[in-house]
């Protein structure tokens, strides 16, 4: 029932502000201003519904340290994203014409933060951490990484190979993010960090969604096998391969930290209730 409660609290929360960005998409600063107020009050309505149904301290969005942490993640993210698309132009697929435009930026860091924050409250706040408890650590990755690759099939310009490689280089790395880590800030950074480093800087497609109105006035071009084709550099190998390597990163250093969370089994002879 927990689980229920939490989800549809934040949920609700993306959506109104979902709606909200949309009736102001046409300006940027508004967009910016919405998109931040919808990431607060996610992080508000999280915490308190959290409290209220686990009794517990929340301690994984804890405010000590929580800049630091969201800091480090965005580095990782951009990063991250800056290699892929290092690797698309050295062979010719990504090509800069020169300077964008600034007010598009701006109104996409409003949308990649609400985007990142109510996508990680909801994915690894909720649905990985609970079956996480039940299933372990590696099941629990398994499980919300791939309904995250699903949940991508809906976007425009979606393809099955695109969700799967969201739910390799995305949904795996940052439950393995959040395992290693045991906060959501880092995750929260680092999706952030890596939409905003590919559709505010870099102006390429953000999971099949069109081209962005980024910093630089840019283009793709090449075998989709290497740029991502409609679906944009995400759908690259060159991110999947990304990706791949640091969700093993990740489960190592969540290996070493000792916060894998091992299955949960039933003691031998227990019966299950119908």
């Amino acid at each position: 029932m927990r689980v229920v409660k939490q989800f549809l609290a934040v949920v609700a929360v993306a959506f109104a502000g979902g709606q909200g960005a949309a009736a102001v998409q046409e300006n940027a600063w508004l967009t910016l201003v919405v998109g931040a107020v919808t990431a607060v009050v996610a992080v508000v309505v999280y915490g308190w519904v959290v409290r209220r149904t686990e009794r517990r301290e929340v301690t994984e969005i804890a405010r000590h340290g929580a800049v630091a942490r969201t800091g480090r993640g965005v580095l990782i993210g951009i990063g991250m994203f800056a290699v892929v698309i290092g690797n698309i132009a050295f062979l010719g697929g990504y090509q800069v014409h020169g300077v964008g435009s600034v007010t598009g930026a701006i109104g996409l860091l409003g949308f990649m933060a609400a985007a990142a924050v109510t996508e990680e409250l909801i994915f690894r706040g909720v649905l990985f951490r609970i079956l996480e408890e039940r299933a372990g650590t590696m099941i629990s990755l398994l499980v919300t990484g791939v309904v995250f690759g699903v949940m991508h099939l809906f976007n425009p310009g979606a393809s099955l190979w695109g969700a799967i490689a969201i739910a390799i280089e995305a949904g795996f790395m940052l439950a393995a993010c959040y395992a290693a880590t045991r906060n959501l800030w880092v995750p929260i950074g680092l999706h952030f960090g890596w939409n905003f480093a590919a559709g505010g800087i870099f102006s390429a497609v953000v999971s099949g969604n069109g081209q962005p109105d980024g910093l630089l006035d840019a283009t793709t071009s090449g075998p989709a096998v290497l740029t991502g084709g409609d679906f944009g550099p995400e759908a690259s190998l060159y991110a999947v391969v990304a990706g791949a390597v640091l969700t093993l990163v990740f489960l190592w250093l969540a290996r070493r930290r000792g916060t894998i969370v091992p299955r949960r089994r039933r003691p031998a002879g227990a019966t299950v209730l119908p």
